[in-house]
């Protein structure tokens, strides 16, 4: 019987040992190089990005935010992703990229000028937001630039469904993406029963974490973080960006349930 996972974790590590295109690990389809462009193309105007920042990327994808601040010229940009297999393929492109959690960075105190965690948040379990947050405010620099994007506002449906069989799951890939994802399935179908490996499937689409814009803003502020504005999301529009600063000043704040 195929059963499922939403292990996010495992998810990337799976889509790393597969990816064909290193955009693949931008998780926003193989055919959206030009959205992510354009996502970062914003983001580097939100946190107005200088010669002079030291830039940490946590859920970095393939590596484009890090390219545009090398380009950019600025004094240092660091990626950080859940896995070492999507760290060794992100680091032949020349970028620096290290395996971390967001609530576990392997980054020292007041490292960054700039932080940027777009498109993360939302697939980390809520109970771990807090200490996440924390530790984005612990790398950041007093003053420095912070840039949280895509939090959903809302609760998310799931838009994957769950089969119970072969069959089925074989039907819906044809009926809705194809011959191409059909036969990929099947060979996966096949490696699974000769090795005897579980029959398990990592969809990558389940979201863990939502919160409405005042509920973000307050938490963010119970981490010690200012908030400076947010706003939505262009596409999908069910999400929204939050630019922060980390204070010049502040008191030592430790993590709350959420």
């Amino acid at each position: 019987m195929i059963s499922r996972s939403d292990d996010y974790v495992e998810y990337c590590r799976e889509t790393a040992r597969r990816a064909r295109d290193l955009h693949d690990l931008a998780l926003r389809g193989r055919h959206k190089k030009e959205a992510t462009r354009l996502i970062h193309e914003r983001i580097v105007e939100a946190v107005e990005l200088r010669p002079e920042d030291d830039l940490v990327d946590i859920g970095c994808g393939d590596g484009t935010l890090l390219r545009m601040a090398q380009q950019a010229g600025v004094r240092s940009a660091l990626g950080i992703l859940a896995t070492e297999e999507e760290v060794s393929l992100v680091r032949r492109t020349g970028v620096q990229v290290r395996q971390g959690f967001t609530d576990q960075l392997p980054i020292a105190d007041a490292s960054a000028s700039v932080v940027v965690c777009n498109n993360v948040l939302l697939i980390v379990p809520r109970e771990k937001i807090p200490a996440s947050l924390l530790e984005i405010c612990r790398i950041a620099r007093p003053g420095a630039r912070i840039f949280i994007g895509e939090i959903p506002f809302a609760e998310q449906h799931d838009p994957t469904p769950q089969f119970r069989t072969r069959g089925e799951t074989l039907s819906y890939l044809y009926r809705e993406h194809g011959l191409r994802a059909w036969f990929g399935m099947a060979r996966r179908m096949l490696w699974w029963r000769l090795t005897g490996q579980p029959e398990v499937i990592r969809p990558g689409t389940a979201v863990s974490f939502f919160a409405p814009a005042e509920e973000f803003v307050a938490l963010a502020k119970s981490t010690g973080l200012e908030p400076v504005r947010h706003w939505q999301h262009h596409d999908p529009n069910d999400r929204n960006n939050y630019l922060l600063r980390k204070p010049m000043r502040q008191e030592a704040i430790l993590p709350q349930a959420i």
